[in-house]
């Protein structure tokens, strides 16, 4: 499984959200730090629901990551977070 089917059914399942964009920018960071052949390194995710009404920026980002667990996280050497209700 992709890192990117990856990341949207775990968010999808967590959060149920109304909106929910995965971008892989990795090609945008090559000869960068962190940078992989193939990609699936740097990520920017847009993500709305209504599961984080009520929760700080900071909660909100602690929540995403929660959902997409520690190995998933370790695998992605960037992750950019657009959350909104």
């Amino acid at each position: 499984m992709s890192v990117k089917t990856e990341i949207e059914t775990r968010l999808n399942a967590a959060f149920s959200p109304r909106e929910l964009v995965v971008i892989d920018e990795s090609e945008l960071h090559r000869g960068h730090a962190g940078f992989q052949e193939g990609g699936e390194s740097h990520w920017q995710v847009q993500i709305a629901s209504e599961a984080f009404s009520g929760m700080s920026r900071i909660a909100r980002h602690r929540a995403v990551h929660d959902a997409l667990g520690k190995e998933l996280v370790g695998r992605i050497h960037a992750l950019g977070l657009t959350i909104t209700e």
